[in-house]
């Protein structure tokens, strides 16, 4: 499975990774931010933003795209903005026909770190020990962009032990004995 996380942002970097998994080791592909131009306005980030992942989607082919959701105690304004860079992100995947996910921000935290109040700095070693990692990865936007693909990893995995722990148990036809219709009198 092979995931790009992304973490959104209005006004600062918006922070990229993409992940891979076998379902046992991880390896990251790529990771980065891309940082505000001084004079760029709002509308050219937007366009930045959508580029970035059109281009990430095209490279990388990932089987989902994993973002971060709006925080709720963002004022009004912020959250508008950021609504409208998650907005260009879902576009972007949704043209190439790859599937979005939403994670609230605790619920990356307790994935990655096992602890909702987690810091910055707490969520960049642990991404680092779970991905192997020589360094630290930075920006903090970066590092959180991988723990949200990781967020999105372990939930699908858990999903999938689940699923397959409350199946149905299907008899196998081929080992069920074979019974014999009896005509009737």
């Amino acid at each position: 499975m092979r995931v790009l996380g992304i973490d959104p942002a209005a006004a600062g970097p918006a922070g990229y990774g993409v992940v891979e998994t076998d379902g046992a080791t991880f390896r990251t592909l790529r990771f980065g931010a891309l940082s505000r131009a001084p004079r760029a306005s709002f509308p050219e980030r937007l366009r930045a933003i959508h580029a970035l992942i059109v281009d990430l989607v095209e490279e990388f082919s990932p089987d989902a795209v994993a973002l971060e959701s709006v925080f709720t105690a963002l004022n009004m304004k912020t959250a508008l903005k950021l609504a409208e860079v998650r907005g260009v992100v879902t576009l972007a995947a949704a043209q190439a026909g790859v599937p979005v996910h939403s994670y609230a921000p605790r619920e990356v935290k307790v994935s990655v770190a096992g602890y909702g109040h987690a810091d910055k700095e707490q969520i960049q070693q642990m991404v680092r020990a779970t991905l192997n990692l020589r360094e630290t990865p930075q920006p903090s936007d970066a590092a959180d962009a991988l723990a949200i693909a990781l967020c999105h990893i372990y939930s699908t995995q858990a999903r999938s032990r689940i699923a397959a722990a409350t199946a149905p148990a299907l008899p196998k036809l081929r080992d069920a004995p074979a019974h014999r219709i009896q005509p009737s009198r």
